[in-house]
């Protein structure tokens, strides 16, 4: 199953990569209307990330309500939401900047599967 795994980090380095692509484009023009595959790929990648997960969850059986780790990653994993319509809706920089680093965070408890990775 380390497919599924790649997949899912696959998707990762696309999710952000696009993120931050939209969010520059934002913060750069933020009268125009993004290009068509810039509002229809992240949703595809996204897609693609959530149910890779959820299989791994249920391959690797790794609960939230048994791994403190994931259900810490679940609850940034909506913050990072959270953050990433706001400074994709409003056009904020400061709201991009606590996307990325939350989505940084994420990423170090996805690797140390500690709640509190460092």
């Amino acid at each position: 199953m380390y497919w599924l795994k790649y997949l899912h980090v696959s998707c990762v380095v696309l999710s952000i990569s696009g993120f931050i692509l939209r969010a520059l484009w934002r913060l750069k023009h933020p009268q125009d209307n993004p290009r068509r595959w810039l509002k229809v790929v992240p949703h595809l990648v996204d897609s693609t990330l959530f149910f890779s997960g959820l299989a791994m969850v249920i391959v690797y059986q790794w609960y939230p309500t048994q791994h403190d780790w994931l259900a810490t990653k679940l609850a940034a994993l909506l913050l990072y939401i959270g953050l990433g319509f706001i400074a994709l809706r409003k056009g904020s920089a400061i709201a991009a900047l606590a996307a990325v680093i939350t989505f940084t965070y994420i990423v170090a408890v996805a690797l140390s599967k500690q709640p509190i990775p460092w």
